[in-house]
């Protein structure tokens, strides 16, 4: 692991006098919400009954009102420049979700028109652009900093460039948005989950996505400047032996190539996903930083009990 790339940073903060003018707070969070919580631990009233139903109804995506409104506090205080989301739920699907379903769940309050949960957590000054066919996965940025080239309205559901993998489900799973006042081409990532040999090779086909051709013909990372993040689903260093799409990653990120990790990876990583690996990384061709984790090593949690699979990653990057 390269020297720069250290395992924590000061955090959270927000864009202070300390703070280089080039420097960006970037962040990865798949807010994607543990199944069968058994039991309530700060009285907020999600237990096993809101868990079904959140599995039922609302894909296990980020939709229980009071984790909403704490990861709203959480990154209020981190301040990022850009963020990419994961497993968010849509808030347009609501109409399609039973009344009873709603006590307690953002669609008890959420009406057509209203902000989207992504915009909810963001609060005011951000655009979010998310992947075709995918409004559970979007990027944002801070509009202070930049825009997405194409993208005019605060929320542009498919306002990123993406392609589905054949045989891999619908819809984007890698998508590329330019964000010309930084010059800079930013890549969301959310790899297929699974271990069978099916699903490896289409994290393998989304990895090629975003170093080889997106779908049309150009890499995913095609931009002078490049930064790629999200949830890989794999391991980079630990599964790299077993698992075919982490081994595809270090065939074009790593310590002796053009893009380098910014988020720790290796044997010492933190094991921020359950303990046993890290899956939830940000890599660049340009850009240097260090990352911290919510919730470890002393740094603050988003949630105050085990609400969430992943811990979102934190990093404040420079130019090299």
């Amino acid at each position: 692991m390269l020297p720069l790339l250290l395992a924590c940073a000061p955090g959270p903060r927000g864009h202070d006098t300390a703070q280089a003018d080039d420097a960006l707070v970037v962040v990865t969070f798949n807010t994607g919400t543990t199944e069968g919580i058994a039991q309530q631990e700060d009285g907020d009233g999600y237990g096993p009954e809101q868990a079904a139903l959140s599995d039922q109804y609302y894909g296990d995506g980020l939709a229980w009102s009071a984790a909403v409104q704490s990861t709203r506090d959480f990154l209020a205080g981190v301040q990022p420049d850009l963020i990419a989301f994961q497993e968010i739920f849509w808030s347009g699907e609501c109409s399609f979700i039973p009344t009873e379903a709603w006590p307690g769940f953002v669609c008890e309050t959420w009406r057509e028109g209203d902000p989207t949960v992504a915009q909810v957590l963001l609060g005011e000054g951000y655009q979010v652009a998310c992947h075709p066919d995918k409004p559970d996965k979007c990027l944002a940025v801070r509009t202070a900093r930049g825009r997405f080239a194409g993208c005019e309205e605060d929320l542009c559901l498919d306002g990123l460039d993406g392609f589905p993998v054949e045989g891999c489900g619908s819809g984007a799973r890698v998508a590329r948005g330019r964000i010309e006042e930084l010059d800079l081409t930013v890549v969301g990532f959310h790899g297929s989950s699974g271990m069978e040999p099916e699903e490896q090779a289409c994290r393998v086909a989304q990895v090629d996505q975003v170093f080889l051709d997106l779908g049309d013909g150009r890499p995913g990372a095609d931009g002078a400047r490049n930064l790629a993040l999200g949830d890989l689903n794999t391991d980079p260093s630990r599964f790299a032996g077993f698992d075919q799409s982490a081994a595809r990653w270090n065939d074009f990120v790593g310590e002796s190539l053009p893009w380098q990790w910014i988020t720790q990876v290796g044997p010492d990583a933190p094991g921020s996903y359950g303990g046993l690996a890290d899956i939830d990384h940000v890599a660049s061709d340009s850009l240097s930083g260090a990352c911290w984790h919510g919730g470890l090593d002393g740094q603050p949690d988003p949630y105050t009990y085990a609400l969430f699979d992943h811990r979102p990653v934190v990093c404040t990057v420079t130019p090299r």
